[in-house]
């Protein structure tokens, strides 16, 4: 799966081992996915459009890349996504940012959008979806396939955690997604929950459970 970027970093080991912690706190727990969002962000950012400018310093002038203006959105899944929205922000402050609501159908199984706000030209953007946790990949799927239908052309998605599965059906449906995750996990229990997991990451962000 070439799409697929696994990250490596003792700062990422180190912080999802607090994370996955059932002692770890609310408050601390919305930190972790920040920093480790930025973590995450940091490699998926390398290749993102930018324009050249020249710079007057003190001494001179030099010639320099800038990120390209209004170029970027982000748009979290949610509601678990919006916890990595300010650990982006953080590298992108003028990013805009919209919303893809998903939730599953009860019968047919199978996730639905319930809401979605998208920025104007939302086309002409790199999308940068989030969502901490990537376990069967279905809601990534559809939130992916909202976007292209809208005529977006260019996305990559962020995740803190994801399960092989996951990976395998995102990579399957939309190969042409870059996919980057700080860590995948060994597989999905029956209630489709990632084995060893963190536990339900919109409960632990929020306080809901």
């Amino acid at each position: 799966m070439k799409n697929i970027h696994i990250l490596s970093h003792v700062l990422i080991d180190h912080k999802m081992a607090k994370l996955r912690s059932v002692t770890t706190g609310t408050k601390e727990f919305r930190e972790l996915i920040e920093e480790l969002s930025t973590l995450v962000a940091y490699e998926a950012l390398a290749d993102i459009p930018t324009v050249e400018i020249v710079v007057s310093t003190p001494l001179e002038s030099v010639t320099q890349n800038i990120i390209k203006e209004k170029s970027i959105a982000l748009v979290p899944i949610l509601r678990a996504g919006l916890g990595m929205v300010n650990g982006v922000i953080t590298l992108l402050p003028t990013a805009k940012v919209g919303h893809i609501g998903m939730c599953r159908n009860e019968e047919t199984l199978q996730p639905e959008s319930y809401y979605c706000k998208l920025p104007a030209n939302i086309e002409d953007k790199l999308v940068i979806v989030l969502d901490p946790m990537l376990a069967t990949g279905g809601s990534a799927i559809e939130a992916i396939n909202i976007l292209k239908g809208l005529g977006v052309k260019h996305i990559k998605m962020m995740n803190i955690l994801a399960a092989p599965i996951g990976l395998k059906e995102v990579s399957k449906a939309h190969p042409d997604v870059q996919v980057y995750v700080a860590k995948v996990d060994r597989c999905l229990n029956e209630n489709g929950y990632i084995l060893p997991g963190l536990g339900d990451a919109g409960d632990r962000i929020y306080g809901t459970k």
